[in-house]
C-alpha cells in the first residue's frame, strides 16, 4: 500500500494467516491478546493481522492525502462447499431425495454462496459487487453485471414479474460488455411455473444464461 502511494502503482496482495490462538498467560503473547480484548475480537493472530492492515491503510492515507488508491481488503475463510454433496444410500433412497430438495447447506449466508459462485464461474474474488433490493429481494450485481444473483429463500408467482423487470432495468443501466448470467436459489421458487416464467421474461430481454442452485 505504501509503495502504491509512493509511485501511483496498483499492486495487490494475498495474505494467508492461520487463526492461531493467542495465549494471555504467555509473556510473548499477552500484549497481543490484550489488544484483541480491547477490540472485542477473538484472541487470534488472524484478528490481530486484520486490525494491523486497517491501521496500516489509515496511516498510508494520512501520510499521502492525495493518494486515491484502494487500501481496502476482503477476508475469506476456507470452508466446505455450500452445496450439499449427493451421496445417496441405496437402502434409503427416498429419504435422501427428500433431504436433497434443498441443495444448499443450512446456515450458510448469501455472501457465502455468492463467493462460491464467483469461484465456480472463474471470477476474481476482488471484482466490484453491488447490492440492490428489487421488489423486496436482495439482488447482487458482480463485475458490472457479468453475474447477477438473487439468493432469496422464497420467490412467489406474484413476485416474478417485478423481480425480473427490476433485474432487466438494472442490467440495462450497467450495460455489461458481454453476456449476463443470472443465478437463483432453486428451492426459492414457489413452483415450476414461477421458475419458468422468470426465466422466460429474462430471456425475452436478452438474458439467456439463467441458472439455479
Amino acid at each position: 500500500m505504501a509503495q502504491n502511494a509512493a509511485d501511483g502503482g496498483n499492486r495487490r496482495f494475498i495474505l494467508v494467516q492461520l487463526p492461531e490462538p493467542l495465549d494471555p498467560d504467555s509473556k510473548d503473547q499477552k500484549s497481543a491478546s490484550d489488544f484483541c480484548d480491547q477490540l472485542g475480537k477473538p484472541r487470534t493472530i488472524a484478528e490481530q493481522t486484520k486490525e494491523r492492515l486497517r491501521r496500516a491503510a489509515t496511516k498510508v492515507k494520512a501520510e499521502n492525502p492525495l493518494f486515491a488508491g484502494d487500501t481496502g481488503f476482503r477476508v475469506f475463510k476456507l470452508d466446505t462447499s455450500n452445496i450439499r454433496a449427493w451421496n445417496p444410500r441405496p437402502a434409503d433412497l427416498e429419504a435422501d431425495l427428500l433431504t436433497h430438495q434443498e441443495h444448499l447447506i443450512e446456515g450458510r449466508s448469501e455472501a457465502d454462496i455468492l463467493y462460491e459462485l464467483l469461484l465456480k464461474l472463474g471470477l476474481d474474488l476482488c471484482v466490484p459487487i453491488e447490492r440492490r433490493s428489487l421488489d423486496g429481494k436482495d439482488v447482487h450485481s458482480v463485475g458490472g453485471g457479468v453475474l447477477m444473483a438473487c439468493l432469496a429463500a422464497s420467490i412467489s408467482r406474484d413476485q416474478v414479474e417485478a423481480l425480473a423487470q427490476g433485474i432487466i432495468a438494472w442490467r440495462q443501466e450497467l450495460a455489461p460488455a458481454g453476456d449476463t448470467t443470472c443465478v437463483f436459489r432453486d428451492s426459492a421458487f414457489a413452483d415450476d411455473v414461477a421458475k419458468t416464467n422468470l426465466a422466460a421474461i429474462l430471456e425475452q430481454h436478452g438474458i439467456r444464461n439463467v441458472r439455479s442452485l
